[in-house]
């Protein structure tokens, strides 16, 4: 490779001849003749010379070079020429150039892809040794050298990349991960730091990269300091490895080892005893002792051997508290991602708790939960969780407790999809269909955890459109109002709320039982299970028009109307657009509101004094609705509805909307009482209906 500073020199003499190329173009003659000489001075130092060292003796068989033109008496017009074919001809050999580089790029691409590192290399080289400009091929090949342990190598690779460009993201990301190889932490947290710099949406990533460096760091102190503790020989530092050289014996009985592993429990109470473990292959001992090992794989399952199993949980859960480095190595022993999953189901009460206890730890950090995510059985996982928490004989707190941590993870919703039914659904349904004192206080959290689930699309899709589900809401309803468990009412509401957003036909069957039961519901002399059972209505109903007809027959239209006449805004919302629901299917709706409240002083209010667009749309559609009863608009003569009306199909709304429904129910009022017409001239009306005419097409 060149020196740095041959490319600085082609790269001024890049810019100077533009620059001469310019001048030779300039109208001055002054400047063309000063051009002139300067570009005799370039031709003239074609003849000098060559710097480079080679043997003279040495034949030439090639034909000698013509000699340089004389371009002292060229004209400009010639001298462009010349220079213009030179340019050209240097653009066509970069380009033949180029094309051999980038075969090379993609043979190595194709041989890191199959993690023949040595080979991409190889072909990254070839590729530069065309083109020493490209890029990609530096980024390329430090990318390969950092999988084969030459940091050095790969951080000279992202330098000569920046030199390409200096804005290059991926030789930052690269230098930093091979300096935080080499344990150079501050430099690699100024190559992370430069990628934000750069392209500061990438901010996420570099703080998990920057997390990682802080770790490392903390791991290389905790060695550090481990050792220089174990120098000393005092207290436990001494007592950590000589237990575990008692587990490396084998032949003894289960009492023998048993013994070992809760004096370990105790041993590792500190940062400097948890890393003498690991430093002493604490996790591999006890993973290849055979009689442990059975013990953890329930090959045995006496008493004597179920305590063993106990013993190892319990000695892994104090090894890996607070300790990111040794819950990230006991990950990487096959046995542990196996016996981690199944023991929290086991029959035995200790190993059971011992288990969902190791479990809680890693999911109280988002590193521990990542760490679960990529290791476990995410599914077999959910699963034995949610059968944790169904059998209240089992350790449930624990186990809701560890799987609502679990599901704020995305990682876990992405690997459920597919096993949705048979890991969530399944055990789900079965909670709520069996809900009773003895549940009662893990209901709300598991009713969360499915919320929390339901942020992913997939899920949420999969379960609005499950029919076991919805007739679990049913029965979970109406268990829950005959016992009062309004804790776990107010959470099974919100989250049918979120998922009837979905228009799907499995909520269309079951939302006259629904609907039905949050009827009930606005009774209670809760005001947030009122507010929501609203909710609910207000998302289930317009996917059924027997629904509809069903809770207006029972009475809705009065609830709403005491529900719009609080001051709770998401009560509000919902009511009102329930409301428009009603009357805009059932003319039954309308004479009930009209019936109580002659002059609508209800939706007038709504539209006087409310600032949310979704309310006073609906209250402009409800009147709309209204205004086709005979006589209706007569009783509305003297109000300020025409002035409200006019004002909202006059404003800047950002949802058209509300201006459509404006001028909707201004019309229907015109045609339903025509004096109306002078309040609407008087008020310059008729200029703002022209405005908003498309909104308002056939209804004036």
């Amino acid at each position: 490779m060149d020196k740095l500073e041959d490319l600085e020199i082609f790269l001024k003499t890049v810019d100077e001849i533009s620059e001469l190329v310019m001048d030779l173009k300039s109208p001055e003659v002054d400047v063309q003749h000063k051009a002139l000489e300067r570009a005799d001075c370039y031709v003239a130092a074609l003849d000098e010379p060559c710097s480079t060292k080679v043997n003279k003796t040495t034949i030439n068989t090639k034909p000698p070079l013509p000699p340089p033109l004389d371009l002292q008496n060229e004209s400009p017009d010639n001298f462009m020429k010349i220079i213009e074919r030179d340019a050209e001809d240097r653009r066509a050999r970069r380009s033949a150039k180029a094309k051999k580089a980038t075969v090379f790029k993609d043979k190595g691409n194709e041989a890191y892809a199959q993690e023949d590192y040595e080979t991409a290399v190889k072909y990254y080289s070839d590729g530069l040794a065309e083109l020493r400009d490209m890029q990609p091929l530096y980024t390329n090949r430090a990318q390969a050298h950092i999988k084969l342990g030459k940091y050095k190598e790969a951080i000279s690779d992202c330098e000569w990349a920046l030199k390409c460009n200096e804005r290059c993201t991926k030789a930052y990301l690269h230098m930093g991960k091979a300096y935080l190889a080499l344990q150079k932490y501050k430099e690699s947290r100024n190559c992370f730091k430069k990628i934000v710099e750069v392209q500061p949406e990438k901010e996420k990533m570099v703080k998990e990269y920057l997390t990682q460096v802080d770790l490392e760091e903390r791991r290389e102190s905790q060695e550090m300091n481990a050792r220089q503790e174990f120098d000393k020989g005092e207290g436990n530092n001494t007592r950590v490895p000589q237990l575990l050289e008692k587990l490396s014996r084998p032949g003894h009985i289960p009492l023998y080892y048993r013994g070992a592993l809760e004096s370990l429990s105790q041993a590792v109470n500190d940062c400097t005893a948890r890393t003498l473990f690991r430093l002493n292959n604490g996790f591999g001992l006890i993973s290849s002792n055979d009689t442990v090992r059975s013990c953890l794989l329930q090959k045995t399952k006496d008493p004597e051997s179920q305590e063993m199993c106990a013993s190892a949980l319990k000695l892994w859960r104090a090894v890996c508290c607070g300790n990111v480095e040794n819950q990230k190595l006991l990950m990487t022993f096959p046995l542990t991602r196996q016996s981690i999953v199944q023991l929290m189901t086991s029959e035995n009460v200790a190993v059971q708790k011992e288990c969902l206890a190791l479990l809680c730890v890693y999911s109280l950090a988002p590193r521990g939960r990542r760490l679960a995510a990529d290791n476990l059985d995410v599914p077999m996982l959910v699963k034995n969780l949610m059968a944790c928490i169904s059998n209240p004989k089992q350790q449930h707190e624990a186990a809701v407790n560890i799987l609502e941590n679990f599901a704020a993870e995305n990682k876990f919703g992405v690997q459920l999809r597919d096993v949705l039914t048979d890991s969530v659904i399944v055990p789900f349904t079965t909670l709520l269909r069996n809900i009773s004192k003895s549940n009662r206080p893990v209901l709300a959290s598991a009713i969360s955890v499915i919320g929390c689930l339901a942020r992913d699309d997939v899920i949420c899709h999969n379960l609005a459109h499950d029919p076991e589900c919805w007739k679990a809401f049913v029965v979970g309803i109406r268990q829950c109002s005959a016992c009062e468990f309004k804790e776990v009412i107010y959470p099974m509401l919100g989250l049918i709320i979120n998922l009837s957003a979905i228009r799907s036909p499995i909520i269309e069957d079951q939302a006259v039982s629904l609907c039905n039961c949050c009827l009930g519901l606005l009774r209670d002399t809760d005001g947030r299970v009122i507010t929501r059972a609203t909710g609910v209505l207000s998302t289930v109903l317009p996917q059924s028009s027997q629904a509809v007809q069903h809770v207006v027959e029972g009475g809705v239209v009065p609830s709403l109307r005491l529900l719009l006449k609080g001051t709770g805004k998401s009560a509000t919302k919902y009511a009102i657009k329930t409301l428009a629901v009603c009357t805009a299917a059932s003319q039954l709706a309308q004479e009930e509101l009209v019936k109580s409240d002659k002059k609508l002083s209800i939706l007038r209010n709504l539209l006087a004094s409310s600032c949310d667009e979704i309310v006073t749309g609906n209250a402009a559609l409800c009147l709309a609705h209204c205004l086709g009863l005979e006589g209706i608009g007569s009783t509305l003569l003297g109000t300020d509805i025409v002035l409200l009306l006019l004002r909202h199909a006059a404003g800047d709304a950002k949802r058209t909307a509300v201006r459509q429904n404006a001028a909707i129910a201004l019309g229907k009022l015109c045609q339903s009482e025509p004096r109306h017409v002078e309040k609407v001239r008087e008020l310059h009306g008729f200029e703002i209906l022209h405005s908003c005419m498309k909104l308002a097409t056939g209804t004036l």
